[in-house]
């Protein structure tokens, strides 16, 4: 199980990369422009993606100018927000997109796709795709998933995210 795991991983990592190589540069160039500017990058996990928030804030290497969001933060235009959700439309999710969207505030979004009416896909200046949505591996019963690793996928595209961001941040330094 574990070897098939790893397999499953290794190509939900490439597949991400390869099919959103552009975006990923994108969304880290939308984020930088906080941290070259005046702005903070603001991150609004939800649930187990609060694992980008602990990396970002806590881990070996902090992201420059990244913050936990809370309700209590006035944003201003220079800032950018990262939102973090297991699925497109998280209704929490997409009424704090609508809410960044009318006042006016670029933010990036990382989620798996999923097919809804309100979506983080619709509303986001950058939408990133996790690619998860159900469970990679099958259970044991017939027709059953196991193995949901969204966290993992969004963590893989904070680091991608954050590889580029601070190419920029030194490029800019320079």
């Amino acid at each position: 199980m574990i070897k098939m795991f790893t397999t499953q991983l290794t190509g939900l990592f490439k597949r991400i990369y390869d099919k959103q190589e552009f975006e990923i540069e994108d969304g880290a160039r939308l984020l930088a422009q906080a941290a070259i500017g005046q702005g903070s990058i603001y991150i609004k996990a939800y649930r187990e993606m609060e694992a980008v928030t602990a990396e970002a804030l806590f881990g070996a290497e902090p992201l420059p100018s990244a913050k936990r969001y809370d309700s209590s933060i006035e944003l201003t235009e220079a800032d950018r927000v990262l939102i973090v959700t297991r699925y497109s439309t998280d209704e929490e999710a997409v009424a704090f997109a609508k809410k960044l969207s009318a006042d006016g505030v670029p933010f990036v979004a990382v989620s798996g796709m999923v097919e809804g009416e309100e979506s983080l896909m619709d509303l986001a200046d950058i939408h990133l795709d996790t690619k998860v949505i159900k469970g990679m591996l099958p259970g044991d019963e017939i027709g059953e998933r196991v193995s949901f690793p969204s966290s993992m996928a969004a963590l893989y595209l904070y680091f991608a995210l954050g590889f580029v961001i601070r190419e920029m941040l030194e490029e800019y330094e320079d």
